[in-house]
């Protein structure tokens, strides 16, 4: 059975044309303070396709993020072995017009790395950690925002 045939569409029918996408390029991300939220917002920013509407914003997307650095394991002489860095993020999705808040959610995720004694790998690790973090943070929200602004048409 197709999915049309069942009254369900695909949430990206029509591609780049499609509701959805048009919806979600009608989407403005505000700036996101520090590292992280410029990371975050620049992924958010090619996903979304922002930036690609033809008069303003019909939505504007504010997030705050809470990045950590935690220590895990520990030897006896108390030297830290391994790292979690936990990003979390509270966004909403707030119609420019009414102002009205469409969205109002939480996305995050973690990723461990082992703590060596070069400190350069150790700053490598973070890093890479922090960019893959940013890119799932993105998708998480990308993902729901799609997912609200399809129940919206």
């Amino acid at each position: 059975m197709a999915l049309g045939s069942c009254g369900l569409q695909p949430m990206y029918a029509g591609g780049g044309s499609g509701g959805v996408a048009r919806a979600l390029s009608e989407v403005d991300v505000a700036a996101i303070e520090g590292q992280s939220g410029w990371l975050v917002r620049n992924a958010l920013v090619d996903r979304l396709g922002a930036g690609q509407h033809d008069g303003g914003a019909r939505y504007r997307l504010d997030v705050r993020l809470d990045d950590r650095v935690e220590g895990l394991g520990q030897l006896s002489n108390d030297t830290i072995t391994r790292e979690r860095r936990t990003l979390r993020a509270r966004y909403q999705l707030v119609d420019v017009q009414s102002g009205a808040i469409v969205l109002d959610a939480t996305a995050g995720s973690d990723a461990g790395f082992d703590v060596v004694n070069s400190e350069y790998a150790v700053i490598a690790a973070e890093q890479t950690a922090l960019e893959n973090l940013s890119q799932e943070i993105a998708d998480q929200i990308v993902t729901r925002v799609s997912l609200r602004l399809r129940e919206a048409k």
